[in-house]
C-alpha cells in the first residue's frame, strides 16, 4: 500500500459521487482528504494502519475508518461497491480535456457511452450535437481531444512517473543484496514526457534483484525475466526495466543506459579517437598505440578519461554539451537549494484549495524566503477570478497578514488575463497597486501565430506586467499549446525587461527547456513558478529545476534565487531600468 494508492481511491470516490448527483459537501470531504494523504509530512500510511489518524485536519471519524480500511486490506469496501455501479471503461472519458463529471454523467445517462470508443463512434455519427450543454463545435472538440489521446498512447508525464521511480528505488535499496541504483534514461534527462522507466541496480547477486523486482507493487504483466534483466508492464501500461550489473560496470552502464542516443554516439567516438571502445561494460583498448585506460570507479571518471568536464544527464542531447564541455566551459547549473522564493501561486480566492495562510506554512516549511501570491483576475470566470475589490481586500490582507511573519513574507500579485487584443484585464490604477504581475492567456487560443504572437508583446509592453506566465498554455499529452513565435517573445523580453516564467506544474513545463538558452543568451530572466493550487504543489519546484538545467540555466539567470531583500529591491525598480538589477543577478 502507498500514499499514492489511497490518494488514488479517495478522487476516484469524488468523481463517482459526483457523478451520481450525492451531497456536494460530501464530495468535497473526499477531495480534501485525497489533498491532506497526499501532502500529509509524516508516513501516512502508517498511521492509516495504526489507525492515528485522529486530530489530522482535513480527516474526520468517517474518512479516519476508510483509510484504516485501505492501509489494512489494500481496497476499500465502499468504494468498490461505488465503483461497481459504472462500466471499468467509463473512466477513460475523465482522461479528456473538457470533458468533466457532469458532461459525462449527462453522455452516460442520455447515450448508454461507457468508453471512449463509444463516444467516438456517437461524435462521428452526430448523436452528441443536439445533446443539452453540446453542440457541433463541442463534438469536434472531443473528437480532437479523443485524437490527441491516442497520439499519446505510452507516453507519460515526467511527474506522474515521479512517485512509481522513488518507490521503486527505495525497494532496491532496501535489499541487502543492493550496493547502488539508479534510475537511467530519459527520465534521468529530466525530458518532459518518458515512454519508459530504466532503473539499474549494482550487486553480486543479479538473479535474486531480479526475482526480488517481480514482488513490486502495481506489476500487471512480466515482459521478460532472465537473472541480468527483467521487464515488466505496469497496471497503467508504463514498462519499467531493470537491468542488475556488477558494481565495477555501474558507471558504464549508468552513463549508457541514461542516453541520449545521439550523446552516446558521439562519446563513442571520441573513445575510438583514443584507441578504445566504449558500451555499457567498461572500456577496451581497439588498437595496439590505445592511450593507457584509466581507472573508473564512478560516471564522471568516465567523461574525464575522454578530456570532458562532466556533463549533467539534464545536458545530454547532443546540443553542443560536448564541445563546450572539452573546452572546461560548461555553465555551473542551477539547483535547488538556489531557490529562496516563488511566485505565480493560488488560494482558496480563486481556483486554489488551500488559504493563504495555509500557502505561507507550506512555503516556511520549505524553506522559503518568500512566497508570491497570484490569484486569477476577473475574465477567468470560471477560475473564480477576482474583480478590483477582492484583489485590494486581498493585497490588505496580505499586507497585514506580512506584520506576523518572521524572516518570510508574502507578495501581493494578480496572475492577470491577457485579453484577446493584447490589454489586461485590470487597469494600470490597480496594477501599481501589486508587487507583481503574471500576465497569462487563458482564452481565444485559436489566434493565428501572428495574432497570438502581437497580443502578448502588447501585454508584456506593459509597464506593470512583470513576467509573462505559461507562454504557449500547453497541457502536456492533453493539449497543444496555441501557436505563438518563441523568438520574437524572447526578444520582446529581453527589450521589455520581462521576464519569464517556466511554469513547473508537470503538466505545462512552460516554457519549453528547448528555447531556455536563447532566453538565456538575449539576456532574459526565468522565474520557476509551481503554478500551485494545493500547498504540496509547490514542491513542483523540483521539476522547474530539472527543465531549467535542461536549458542551461545557471542561478544567475534564475531571478527568484534573489533573497527576500534583493527580489524586494528589483520588483521596485521600474522596468525600464531593471538592466542593472539583471547584471546584479548574474553577477550574484
Amino acid at each position: 500500500m502507498t500514499r499514492e494508492t489511497m490518494v488514488t481511491i479517495l478522487e476516484e470516490i469524488a468523481l463517482l459521487m459526483e457523478l451520481k448527483e450525492e451531497n456536494p459537501f460530501k464530495i468535497k470531504a473526499y477531495r480534501s482528504g485525497a489533498e491532506t494523504v497526499r501532502s500529509f509530512p509524516d508516513d501516512i500510511v502508517q498511521r492509516a494502519i495504526d489507525n492515528d489518524l485522529t486530530g489530522i485536519k482535513g480527516i474526520g471519524e468517517a474518512l479516519r475508518d476508510k483509510l484504516h480500511e485501505i492501509a489494512v486490506s489494500g481496497k476499500l469496501e465502499f468504494h468498490e461497491k461505488l465503483r461497481a455501479e459504472f462500466p471499468a471503461t467509463l473512466f477513460e472519458l475523465f482522461d479528456l480535456q473538457g470533458l468533466g463529471p457532469k458532461k459525462i454523467k449527462v453522455l452516460h445517462r442520455d447515450h448508454g457511452i461507457n468508453s471512449l470508443a463509444d463516444l467516438q463512434l456517437a461524435c462521428e455519427t452526430g448523436k452528441i450535437a443536439g445533446t443539452p450543454g453540446f453542440g457541433d463545435k463541442s463534438q469536434l472538440n472531443i473528437l480532437s481531444a479523443i485524437a490527441q489521446k491516442a497520439s499519446h498512447s505510452g507516453i507519460f508525464r515526467l511527474g506522474s512517473v515521479a512517485p512509481i521511480v522513488r518507490e521503486f528505488l527505495d525497494l532496491l535499496q532496501q535489499h541487502p543484496d543492493t550496493l547502488r541504483t539508479a534510475v537511467c534514461g530519459s527520465y534521468r534527462r529530466g525530458k518532459e514526457t518518458v515512454r519508459d522507466i530504466d532503473l539499474l541496480v549494482a550487486t553480486s547477486q543479479p538473479a535474486v534483484l531480479t526475482e526480488y523486482f517481480t514482488t513490486f507493487p502495481g506489476i500487471k504483466q512480466i515482459l521478460a525475466h532472465g537473472d541480468t534483466k527483467i521487464s515488466v508492464l505496469l497496471e497503467d501500461g508504463l514498462q519499467c526495466d531493470l537491468r542488475a550489473v556488477t558494481n565495477a560496470h555501474f558507471p558504464f552502464a549508468l552513463q549508457y543506459f541514461s542516453g541520449s542516443k545521439e550523446h552516446n554516439v558521439a562519446l563513442r567516438q571520441l573513445a575510438l579517437s583514443k584507441g578504445w571502445s566504449l558500451n555499457e561494460y567498461d572500456f577496451s583498448p581497439v588498437r595496439d598505440d590505445a592511450q593507457l585506460i584509466p581507472d573508473v570507479y564512478e560516471e564522471k571518471d568516465i567523461y574525464h578519461a575522454l578530456g570532458l568536464s562532466y556533463i549533467a544527464p539534464e545536458m545530454r542531447e547532443n546540443l553542443g554539451e560536448i564541445e563546450v564541455a572539452q573546452q572546461g566551459e560548461l555553465p555551473k547549473l542551477i539547483e535547488i537549494d538556489n531557490l529562496r522564493g516563488t511566485f505565480h501561486n493560488h488560494t482558496t480566492e480563486s481556483d486554489g484549495r488551500n488559504s493563504l495562510e495555509e500557502m505561507a506554512q507550506a512555503a516556511i516549511d520549505l524553506g522559503l524566503q518568500y512566497l508570491g501570491i497570484a490569484d486569477h483576475s476577473r475574465s477567468s470566470f470560471q477560475a473564480n477570478g477576482l474583480d478590483e475589490d477582492r484583489l485590494l481586500r486581498q493585497v490588505a490582507k496580505i499586507r497585514k497578514l506580512n506584520n506576523s511573519f518572521e524572516g518570510f513574507q508574502l507578495f501581493a500579485g494578480s496572475e492577470v488575463d491577457i485579453l484577446k487584443d493584447g490589454s489586461l484585464d485590470f487597469s494600470d490604477e490597480i496594477l501599481c497597486q501589486l508587487d507583481y504581475c503574471v500576465a497569462s492567456v487563458h482564452a481565444s487560443f485559436t489566434l493565428s501565430e501572428e495574432e497570438m504572437t502581437k497580443r502578448v508583446i502588447r501585454a508584456m509592453e506593459n509597464e506593470h506586467v512583470t513576467m509573462l506566465g505559461h507562454m504557449t498554455g500547453r497541457l502536456l499529452l492533453q493539449r497543444e499549446g496555441y501557436t505563438i513565435n518563441h523568438a520574437k517573445i524572447i526578444d520582446c523580453a529581453a527589450e521589455t525587461r520581462t521576464i519569464i516564467e517556466l511554469n513547473c506544474n508537470p503538466k505545462r513545463l512552460d516554457m519549453d527547456w528547448r528555447w531556455w538558452r536563447r532566453a538565456r543568451d538575449k539576456g532574459v530572466l526565468c522565474s520557476i513558478n509551481p503554478d500551485a493550487h494545493f500547498t504540496h504543489q509547490l514542491q513542483f519546484l523540483h521539476f522547474g529545476v530539472i527543465q531549467a538545467r535542461k536549458g542551461w540555466l545557471r542561478k544567475g539567470d534564475v531571478v527568484n534565487t534573489l533573497d527576500y531583500e534583493e527580489m524586494s529591491r528589483l520588483l521596485k525598480t521600474p522596468k525600464a531600468q531593471r538592466t542593472v538589477a539583471a547584471d546584479y543577478i548574474r553577477q550574484a
